[in-house]
C-alpha cells in the first residue's frame, strides 16, 4: 500500500486477450491501494494496453488531459516511443507507481483548427492529402505572412515525437521533445515554372502560427489525418496548426530517454 492516493483510468481495445490483460493491470493498481474508476475526467492516472497506436488513441480519447500522467504498458516485445512497460513485467510497473513521487517527461502537443470552428488536437502529426488520386493546391501562410502556393501530394504538420514518424520517412528532422516546436514536410511536391515551393522541411518555434489555404476551385476535400484517425471534413476553406498549450505527461523511467528509444527503434 502507498500513502499517496491516486485514481485510475484504463484503456485498452474490447476483445478477450485485451480484457485478460486489463484485469491484470487492473489488479495491481488496486493492490497497491489506487481506485481504478471508469470515468477518464477523474483519473490523474491514464494507462494504456498495447502499443503506440493504443496510447495515442488512449490520449485522444481522455481529450489529452494535461492533468493526467499517461502510462503505456505494451503486450509484445517490439519498441515503441510512448510505451515504458511490458505486460511480461509488471513488476517493474508496479514500483514505478508505487514511488512517492513520479519522475515525468512532458510532450507537446498539436492544435487542429478547421475553418476557425472546429479544434483538434494531435499527439504525432497532423496530414492533408487529396481524397483522390490528384494533387492538392494550398496557399500556405506563416503568421500572417503569405509564403508559398503549396502544389503536390500534401502536407504533413509533426510535434517534435511526431517528428520519428511519417515525417522522418519524408526526410523531415527528429526534434528533441524539449524544444517546444513543430514541422512542416512536404509529400511529393510539383516544382516547375507554374509552382514552386521552398522544398525541405521547415521547422517553427511556438509562437508561429501556420494557417493552410484551400483551393476554393477543387471539386474534391481533402483527407485529414489526426495521429492514427481520419477526418472527413467537407467544405474546408482553411486549417490553422499550432502548438498547444496542453501538453501529454508521461511516467518516465531511468534509462529510457528519447534518445535512448531512437536508439532501440531506429539503430
Amino acid at each position: 500500500m502507498t500513502e499517496t492516493e491516486h485514481t485510475v483510468f484504463i484503456f485498452s481495445s474490447n476483445d478477450e486477450l485485451m480484457d485478460s490483460h486489463r484485469q491484470q493491470v487492473k489488479s495491481i493498481v488496486e493492490e497497491v491501494g489506487y481506485t481504478v474508476t471508469s470515468k477518464s475526467q477523474n483519473a490523474d492516472l491514464i494507462i494504456s494496453i498495447g502499443g503506440d497506436g493504443a496510447f495515442l488513441q488512449a490520449a485522444r480519447k481522455t481529450s489529452f488531459n494535461s492533468n493526467a500522467i499517461y502510462i503505456g504498458i505494451s503486450t509484445s516485445n517490439d519498441k515503441y516511443l510512448y510505451v515504458d512497460f511490458n505486460i511480461n513485467d509488471l513488476l517493474t510497473f508496479k514500483s514505478a507507481i508505487m514511488a512517492p513521487s513520479f519522475d515525468v517527461r512532458k510532450y507537446p502537443v498539436l492544435e487542429v483548427k478547421i475553418n476557425d470552428e472546429m479544434v483538434y488536437y494531435c499527439l504525432n502529426e497532423l496530414s492533408i492529402r487529396s481524397s483522390i488520386i490528384k494533387t492538392i493546391k494550398m496557399n500556405i501562410v506563416i503568421d500572417d505572412l503569405y509564403f508559398e502556393r503549396f502544389n503536390g501530394d500534401g502536407l504533413i504538420i509533426s510535434t517534435p515525437t511526431g517528428s520519428t514518424g511519417y515525417s522522418k520517412s519524408l526526410q523531415g528532422a527528429v526534434i528533441d521533445p524539449k524544444l517546444r516546436a513543430f514541422q512542416l514536410t512536404e509529400l511529393a511536391s510539383v516544382n516547375n515554372n507554374n509552382f514552386r515551393t521552398i522544398g525541405s522541411p521547415m521547422l517553427f518555434n511556438e509562437d508561429r502560427v501556420l494557417t493552410l489555404k484551400m483551393n476554393k476551385g477543387e471539386k474534391f476535400y481533402p483527407i485529414i489525418g489526426l495521429d492514427n484517425e481520419a477526418l472527413s471534413v467537407r467544405n474546408i476553406d482553411q486549417i490553422k496548426a499550432k502548438l498547444s498549450s496542453k501538453s501529454i505527461q508521461t511516467l518516465r523511467l531511468n534509462d529510457n530517454s528519447f534518445f535512448q528509444k531512437l536508439q532501440r527503434n531506429f539503430l
